[in-house]
């Protein structure tokens, strides 16, 4: 009798301590985010007046919260790490637009592979291949840029912000710049000391794919349906060149004709812009930026661009005109310029949310920034797994 009454009490005194215990890492989370600053200049919220840690933790994506990064990692290491990049992105953006989605697309093709490890930066080496040299990444651009940041981040602040963190936090500025919504994101990550060249060849998703192929490659990141239309939104900024749908103008599947569900006007158009020269164009290196240093972007020349090749612009509204509307309305008319795009009206469930998206800009820019944090936080590193680079090009 004796020995339950002990364990009786043992397991109540136990109860009381994991609830102490929560309530105090409640408290703390709640205190770290209200002593945040939130203000955003021209950036619409997707979460209304819901408590940003709430919706951290409880958002109906299925996101869990990743307990060993915090959204104020940098509070007391490097207090102005998140406006130093905001302030480089912004200064970079106002003399090469194009800046914004390539830092976007870097940020998924660094994500999509192993996680958000700035392993894509990494240069190769006598024992490693690099993922930038991989056909699927042979366009990417913007590693200049990240370059820049992490070239001011070390002059304020050495060794303490990762390159993980800097691709995910110019990411989110490139979407503001583009129109879409400011989301609140973690910090933390650490960087990965190897290259992943032969899992960023074959798992990144191609711009060829059918809907049932995509659906399978964002399932083994854990992204349903509806979150893979609402991420396949980012597709609303930059410049699709020719060489990544020439296929559908030209010899769709093997025939010596059209995709057929290309709209017809719209198939005249892009026939005009890319020619059957244009399947293969020789490849055209961006202008390199300047050396860094704090006043680096002012030396850059303003009519530089990231790629010559020639291509079809998707915000041709202009920047920040209907940031992923108009992307869902050209699904739906038959004007999507991607393969993998325009599929997403071929299934009932896809095409159900490219409809939602089309119509409702609000419920669009909440979806797309909940799943750009749920993107932003897959696989990510933190020590002894990983480092902070103090070149994002090679390990320490």
């Amino acid at each position: 009798m004796d020995f339950t009454r002990t364990l009786g009490f043992l397991v109540f005194l136990l109860c009381v301590l994991i609830s102490l215990k929560n309530q105090n890492a409640e408290t703390n989370r709640k205190g770290s985010f209200q002593n945040a600053d939130y203000s955003q200049e021209d950036s619409p919220s997707i979460f209304g007046n819901i408590s940003f840690d709430r919706k951290l933790q409880e958002n109906d994506m299925g996101r869990p919260p990743q307990e060993w990064l915090r959204y104020d990692y940098y509070n007391e290491s490097c207090p102005f790490a998140e406006q130093i990049i905001r302030s480089t992105v912004r200064e970079l953006y106002e003399l090469r637009p194009d800046v914004a989605p390539a830092l976007l697309r870097l940020a998924f093709h660094d994500c999509f592979v192993e996680g958000c490890d700035a392993s894509v930066l990494l240069d190769a080496t006598d024992v490693m291949e690099s993922e930038k040299d991989c056909l699927p990444n042979e366009s990417l651009k913007g590693y200049d840029v990240i370059d820049i940041i992490k070239s001011e981040l070390e002059e304020s602040c050495p060794g303490v912000v990762s390159c993980a963190d800097i691709i995910v936090l110019a990411a989110r500025e490139s979407v503001l710049l583009a129109g879409g919504p400011f989301y609140p994101l973690y910090t933390g990550r650490k960087d990965s000391t190897v290259s992943f060249f032969e899992e960023a060849t074959y798992e990144l998703p191609s711009p060829h794919d059918h809907l049932s192929k995509t659906i399978e490659s964002f399932a083994t990141r854990g992204f349903d349906e509806r979150e893979t239309v609402s991420l396949l939104g980012a597709h609303s900024t930059g410049t699709i060149h020719c060489k990544f749908f020439h296929n559908r103008l030209y010899n769709f599947s093997g025939t010596d004709g059209p995709d057929p569900s290309l709209d017809t006007e719209f198939l005249e158009q892009l026939r005009s812009k890319c020619n059957r020269s244009h399947a293969m164009p020789a490849p055209s290196p961006a202008p390199p930026l300047s050396s860094p240093s704090p006043s680096s972007a002012l030396r850059i020349l303003p009519n530089s661009t990231l790629v010559q090749d020639p291509g079809m612009k998707m915000d041709y509204e202009g920047p920040r005109k209907s940031f992923g509307v108009l992307y869902y309305r050209s699904l739906l008319q038959g004007k999507g310029l991607l393969f993998v795009d325009q599929q997403l009206t071929s299934g009932e469930e896809t095409e159900t949310w490219v409809r939602a998206y089309a119509s409702d800009v609000t419920l669009f820019q909440r979806d797309f920034g909940l799943t750009m944090i749920k993107l932003s936080d897959l696989g990510v590193r933190t020590s002894p797994m990983g480092q902070v680079r103090l070149n994002c090009r090679k390990v320490n």
